[in-house]
């Protein structure tokens, strides 16, 4: 792994307008500048992205700020004023991509139409991500990660059978959202670079980015009548996969390819389940999977965690703890793949970050600069469109900047 500063960065030279607040717009956008674009944020004047306070906060600022925000430049602009939108469709005439995660039409209100957008910049690319798209039914309700994770089918299947749907602890249907509309972005300029086409709309809804990973939901139910239930830690239909007491917390174990079936079952003592015809392959576990459950949790629960990951790893079966935070942060692994970056910051202190994902062996993310304080590139932004010191004092003064 190289870490090389001075490497080639993939997206250096794209410049990117990021709009949106809170976690799916800017997540796209902390993903791009990882990769070298040029991402310029703009805040509301006031309190800017409300990300800003959320969670624990250190020296008056959250530390997810920290993460979300790296590799950005702030610019804080009163965009519900003529004069603030007029200077986005300057920024904007000059940009490679818009990421906006507003409600569906405020952008219109703004007289910042894609259509608009596009006829000063042609080969602008634009993401939308709102809770259900720019149209249908639905359009105009709003759509938090949550309810895009309920719509898409995600919290019906994340309970215990019979008991209340829970979040995943994170918001993943904002993640997954903002995942998309980075893969739609270099989509777009792909097509535009390599086929000469104009700059595009992206629509993404964050229902849709959650229905998109819900496997065989779907085919199921249209095939079978199959509505799937929730399975709790276990895996529906694909056997073994849980979760298994140990004396000391869970231990996960996946053993439900057909070999790694018989390395397990070997391993914790039962070569009658591991000779069984019927258990060769998965659609007999999962017939027996109740029994074949209980055998590995016999197993399991009288031993420590480590002892179950330790012997799982020599049987070559994959299992594997259920880490915490200070798990992670004192893992090895983690560190040896450069996943535990030392971050300074803005206000003086130094604070451990997620490292950049995914990895690529020519040119490789890196972190270039720590997150802004609000407005911090206001005038320098402002200044490379020709707007004067005077001028951008004037502004200031009238609260069209900060």
């Amino acid at each position: 792994m190289s870490d090389n500063n001075a490497a080639p960065l993939p997206l250096a030279g794209l410049r990117v307008i990021e709009m949106g607040q809170l976690i799916a717009g800017p997540f796209c956008g902390k993903t791009l500048g990882d990769f070298g674009a040029e991402v310029i944020k703009i805040e509301a004047t006031g309190g800017g992205d409300p990300l800003r306070g959320w969670r624990l906060l250190k020296q008056g600022t959250s530390v997810w700020w920290q993460v979300q925000s790296r590799n950005k430049q702030s610019v804080a602009l009163d965009l519900r004023q003529a004069e603030g939108q007029e200077i986005a469709r300057q920024l904007l005439a000059e940009a490679d991509v818009l990421i906006e995660n507003f409600r569906p039409g405020t952008l219109e209100a703004w007289g910042m139409a894609p259509e608009v957008l596009q006829a000063a910049n042609p080969g602008l690319v634009i993401l939308r991500i709102s809770g259900y798209g720019q149209s249908g039914p639905y359009r105009d309700l709003p759509g938090f990660g949550l309810i895009g994770e309920a719509m898409g089918g995600l919290r019906h299947l994340t309970a215990e059978p019979g008991r209340v749907p829970v979040r995943v602890g994170v918001s993943i249907g904002d993640t997954l959202a903002a995942l998309h509309g980075v893969i739609g972005i270099l989509m777009a300029l792909y097509h535009r670079k390599a086929h000469g086409g104009p700059g595009q709309v992206i629509d993404v809804a964050l229902y849709e980015a959650v229905f998109n990973c819900m496997e065989s939901l779907i085919p199921e139910y249209d095939a079978f009548g199959v509505v799937r239930q929730p399975g709790g830690s276990a895996l529906p239909g694909i056997a073994p996969s849980n979760a298994y007491p140990c004396e000391d917390g869970w231990v996960l174990v996946a053993g439900n390819g057909d070999s790694i079936f018989k390395r397990l079952m070997v391993a914790i003592g039962r070569q009658d389940l591991a000779d069984a015809p019927d258990l060769a392959s998965n659609p007999g576990r999962v017939a027996r999977v109740a029994e074949i459950d209980g055998a590995i949790a016999d197993w399991t629960r009288t031993r420590s965690v480590d002892a179950v990951v330790q012997a799982m790893g020599e049987a070559r079966v994959p299992a594997g703890k259920v880490y915490t935070a200070r798990d992670i942060a004192e893992d090895p692994h983690y560190r040896a793949r450069e996943m535990l970056l030392q971050q300074a910051t803005r206000d003086g202190y130094s604070v451990q970050v997620p490292g950049v994902v995914p990895k690529l062996s020519a040119t490789p993310g890196r972190v270039r600069s720590s997150a802004p304080h609000l407005g911090e590139d206001t005038d320098r932004v402002l200044s490379e469109l020709g707007i004067t010191p005077e001028q951008i004092a004037a502004l200031r003064a009238r609260g069209i900047v900060q």
